[in-house]
């Protein structure tokens, strides 16, 4: 396998064979984010994704069950080439049934709609959408390059299409000043994309990223774990989506929740005001291990 870098994935693809269709992220500004800043973004050759495929499927064929398109967002992929690697998984690993990827709003909205229906025909069955924030003071902020708007239409689009999505956001991002709103637009884009899986991740920052500088020169307050509870909590009480399965389960939380919306929304809200009252929370120790 030709790895190149650091490789990412979400934490339910723990077990998936992880192939780099692209190097990077394309979009690769994100003031909190550290994954891709050492590398130069380019769509890996066919050639080298095929050889890599042949690799896996001579060492661990029977054995896969899962398969995820590396790195930041390989839906940026032209669809030819993305329906032939899709193919390809297919016919050589004939035990996978799930094949996935990372995209962005972009991503989505620059495909037409045939084409993520054929994408979804050759297999392809979730794309995980980093939406981050709802809240468009946020989304500039970071200088994620897409507006809430356009995050959703992205979410609404893909479940049109058969596609299922996983949309991450990350608590903390509006800093203690910013906590409010975004904790409440952050609810609303759920509710308005009603994908199938949400999470959240708590704001964990490189010493080296642009944010991490706001926070050393007391432009931006980093949360607590208390005021990440609250701001959980606040998000919860907006929420309304019906059917959406939501996790915490990233090394980066303070406090695993699980749950599907909107059934067990009282015991999430529950379990969330319990930790705050008894301060019980992942050590630092254990998230720095990110």
């Amino acid at each position: 396998m030709q790895y190149e870098g650091d490789v990412y994935r979400p934490p339910s693809e723990a077990r998936s064979l992880i192939i780099q269709v692209t190097i990077g992220c394309s979009h690769n500004k994100c003031t909190f984010c550290h994954m891709y800043t050492d590398k130069q973004f380019r769509v890996r050759k066919r050639e080298e994704i095929l050889a890599d495929l042949d690799e896996c499927r001579d060492t661990y064929g029977p054995y896969v069950q899962r398969v995820f398109f590396a790195d930041g967002d390989a839906l940026v992929v032209k669809t030819e080439l993305l329906l032939e690697l899709l193919h390809y998984v297919k016919k050589n690993f004939p035990y996978a049934e799930r094949i996935t990827s990372y995209g962005t709003a972009k991503d989505v909205l620059r495909k037409s709609e045939e084409e993520l229906v054929a994408l979804r025909k050759a297999g392809l069955a979730m794309i995980y959408l980093g939406a981050e924030s709802g809240d468009d003071e946020v989304l500039v902020h970071i200088q994620k390059g897409e507006t809430a708007a356009e995050i959703i239409a992205a979410g609404q689009k893909l479940k049109r299409c058969g596609i299922q999505t996983s949309v991450t956001l990350i608590s903390g991002l509006g800093g203690s000043a910013g906590m409010e709103a975004h904790a409440v637009k952050s609810a609303e884009l759920i509710n308005a994309m009603n994908p199938e899986y949400a999470s959240i991740l708590t704001l964990h920052l490189s010493p080296e990223s642009p944010m991490a500088k706001e926070i050393q020169r007391g432009e931006m307050e980093l949360l607590k774990p208390d005021q990440i509870m609250d701001e959980t909590e606040l998000f919860l009480t907006h929420i309304d989506s019906p059917g959406t399965v939501f996790r915490t389960n990233h090394a980066s939380n303070y406090l695993a929740l699980a749950g599907t919306f909107n059934e067990d929304l009282p015991r999430l809200l529950r379990e969330v005001c319990e930790a705050r009252e008894h301060s019980r929370y992942r050590m630092e120790s254990w998230r720095r291990r990110l």
